[in-house]
This record gives C-alpha cells, structure tokens and sequence, in this order.
C-alpha cells in the first residue's frame, strides 16, 4: 500500500456521510422531485451494514465491466478524515476529473447548495429512487440515506473520463460488488487522536451524533486492509497529488 506520509501507528480501528452521483437535479430540497425520469439501470444496491465485517470482493461470476470500471476511483475513509477537503482540491485543481455528487435525504447544513455538495431530496424521493434502480450504491448513516445515481457515472466511464466517488465504506463494499475493478482508496488519518479531535472540533452535530460517527470509524478503520491503497492524510496536497498519480491524471 502506497501512503501520502507515514503510515498510522495507533490503533486503528473506520463510516462517513457517503457521495458521488451527478444527479441531473431541478428539484428543489426535500420536495423529493431530484432525479425523477433518470433513466433506469439494474436494480439499486441496498444497505451493508457497516459492522458486519463483510471483505470487498466481487461475487463468483460478476460481470467485470471493463471498459466502465477502468478509471472509476473510489475514495473512501472515516468521518473527520478530510476526504471532502482533498475532494474540494481536486475539483479546483484538476476540473477534468468528474467528481459525482451525492442525492441525500438529510437536510442541508449551514453554507451548503444543493447541487454542489449535495442534491438534498425527502424519503419519497430517496424511496422512488432506490426502486427504478437509479443509484449505484446507498447507504444509511446517522438516520440519513445517502446514495450514488448510477447513470452519469456510467456514461463518463464508457466516455473513458476519470471519475472519483467519495463515499462511505456500504457503498464502497457495494461498488466493488457492481464494479470489481475500480480502484478502491482508503484515506487514514495520522493518529487516532487527530481524528477524535477533527470530530469534536467541528462543533455542529450534538454529543451522541459524534459517539456514533467515532464508534463507526473504528469499525471502518477496521477495514482498511479491504482497500487497494492507503493514503494518510497529512498533508491535502501530497494526498492529491497521490489519488491524482493512481488516477493517471497528469
């Protein structure tokens, strides 16, 4: 496993708010009209659970979906990690890399826009999604579901366009179920403690909100050794420039 700086030393132990999509959205939030007429796909992935221990691999006899799953690049890693900053880099730095954008039911937090880090739909539209096999993978994290619409992912990989995928590790599991070739990442953080602390630090979520998301990094950082690479993140230029390399983008 390649690293971005020194590989974590305290135990490890790691789920994240999931994202990836490009949903084509007029829909305004929580109208649960984001994504109607997407067209359909195979049938949508359901939830893993995020402690069931169950290791990435393709089922016996999956399609491999070459010419889709050639330059799809997941990234995945506990909340608190940075995986939103290094995402929000390369967005500015290398526009060519399309960078899916999650559909969620939980509500928008302060500065957010649908459709820039979100498109934010109500369980109707979540539900109706889910069942004409619109998303590539889902999740349930925190009460809140979280999933990658399929199709433009899709099309940029059969246009052999660099795509990268933030999610979590539910639908990181699901991915490399659909997709047995992308390439799988796992950002780490230098030290546990560094983690608690980002988590703390934020200051807008309630107690028991962040008893969870640190129960559920644990489990998460559990699963590393599920990933094809590892990249710790101290440093948001040196782990770019890392994902940028394995992504052979120049």
């Amino acid at each position: 496993m390649r690293t971005a700086d020194a590989r974590l030393t305290d135990g490890r132990g790691g789920l994240t708010a999931a994202a990836g999509s490009g949903l084509p959205g007029n829909g305004a939030p929580g109208t649960g009209t984001t994504g109607a007429g997407l067209p359909g796909g195979r049938p949508g992935a359901g939830t893993t659970s995020s402690d069931s221990g169950a290791p990435m691999t393709a089922p016996e006899g999956s399609p491999t979906h070459e010419p889709l799953a050639r330059r799809l690049t997941v990234l995945s890693g506990p909340s608190g990690v940075g995986k939103s900053t290094v995402v929000a880099e390369i967005r500015r730095s290398h526009p060519r890399v399309w960078l899916s954008v999650s559909v969620t039911t939980r509500a928008p937090r302060p500065g957010e826009t649908h459709g820039v880090q979100y498109f934010f739909v109500d369980d109707a539209g979540f539900d109706r999604l889910v069942a004409e096999g619109e998303l590539l993978e889902w999740a349930e994290f925190a009460g809140n579901r979280y999933g990658t619409p399929r199709k433009p992912v899709e099309e940029r990989l059969a246009r052999g366009e660099p795509v990268l995928l933030e999610i979590d590790l539910q639908g990181a599991r699901q991915v490399r179920g659909t997709m047995p070739q992308a390439q799988l990442v796992f950002l780490a953080p230098p030290s546990w403690e560094e983690l608690v602390r980002r988590l703390t630090g934020r200051g807008t979520e309630p107690p028991e909100v962040i008893e969870r998301r640190l129960d559920a990094a644990r489990v998460e950082l559990a699963a590393e050794k599920e990933f094809d690479v590892t990249l710790v993140n101290t440093s948001v230029r040196d782990v770019c420039s890392e994902l940028l390399a394995l992504m052979a983008v120049q």
